[in-house]
């Protein structure tokens, strides 16, 4: 293909639909099995400090959108996260480094002290291309998979927790499990409850997706799960996901881990799903060895690249 000639500028409202459009081209070209959903491009768009019209750029040819860079700043733990997806047709042609270029710049600007990306293993382009702006590789994720439909799972016995699900207005309850439980975590940036509350209740979660542990009147675990029904249907699968699931730190080491996820994936069952997905720090070992002892699987790796800005 001959050279283009692109601009790159912010966000606008009126950019949506062709932003839609780019993602259903490049999953057309790619056939990665990934479902475009208007209305969950839509949600991550309104997400609380996100900020579309400052914090993503687009690039256009002849007034078709081509690709995008996102920043998602994470200010608490000094971070920026980077999002680009340029489409498969206007690739090798210097516009997602362009992108990058612009996104770290808006980084620094936001006063992020590193900005990150993350890159599935087996994109070797996108990984030579941040590999040479930069980027160096800091942590690894495994994203697993769990068939629930042919496996025994026990009854979820009474004992020290009482588990239940969230209810509307807990939202506070919540953040602050969630918080506790992932202090000090790779990539974890606390959460507001208006976080929180913005994210339970979208389209593939509600309140009584989020399973809650209490000790006493004190909650000391949870495991959220999601359900993407609409993508299910178009993809005629019964798949659900372990979204995040905690534990406070001071009651660790008490098997509440494994009664939450167990209460978790009793609950996901209970929705007629088959098979489980959820994404795992590499490094945390108690985490994978709760998961291994449930039986997940390895489906793929994501690699978290990182620049440092100052």
């Amino acid at each position: 293909m001959s050279e283009i000639s692109f601009t790159v500028r912010n966000y606008r409202p009126a950019d949506f639909q062709k932003y839609v459009q780019l993602h259903i081209e490049t999953e057309q070209r790619e056939r990665s099995g990934r479902y475009v959903s208007p209305q969950g491009l839509m949600e991550s768009l309104a997400r609380p400090n996100c900020s579309p019209e400052k914090n993503m750029f687009i690039s256009e040819t002849n007034g078709k959108v081509i690709g995008y860079m996102r920043i998602t700043p994470e200010l608490g733990i000094g971070r920026a996260i980077l999002d680009c997806l340029v489409n498969p047709r206007y690739r090798r042609k210097g516009l997602a480094k362009r992108l990058f270029v612009i996104g770290t710049q808006r980084a620094k600007e936001l006063g992020a002290k590193v900005s990150q990306v993350s890159i599935p293993v087996s994109d070797a382009g996108a990984k030579r291309l941040v590999s040479n702006m930069g980027f160096s590789v800091v942590r690894r994720f495994l994203e697993l998979k769990l068939d629930i439909y042919n496996m025994h799972l026990p009854p979820v016995k009474p004992g020290v927790l009482v588990c239940r699900r969230l209810r509307n207005g807990e939202e506070d309850s919540l953040t602050q499990i969630q918080n506790r439980a992932f202090a000090g975590s790779w990539g974890f940036n606390p959460n507001t409850v208006e976080d929180v509350a913005y994210r339970v209740n979208l389209r593939d979660c509600s309140p009584e997706d989020v399973v809650m542990a209490y000790k006493g009147n004190r909650a000391v675990a949870y495991c959220w799960t999601t359900v993407d029904a609409e993508e299910n249907a178009f993809r005629g699968e019964k798949r659900g996901r372990v979204h995040m699931l905690g534990v406070d730190p001071d009651c660790r080491k008490m098997g509440f881990g494994k009664e939450i996820l167990l209460a978790g994936l009793t609950h996901l069952r209970s929705r007629d799903i088959q098979v489980v997905d959820l994404t795992s720090d590499s490094k945390n070992q108690a985490a994978r060895r709760l998961y291994d002892s449930f039986g997940f699987e390895r489906r793929s790796t994501t690699v978290w690249y990182e620049k440092i800005l100052v």
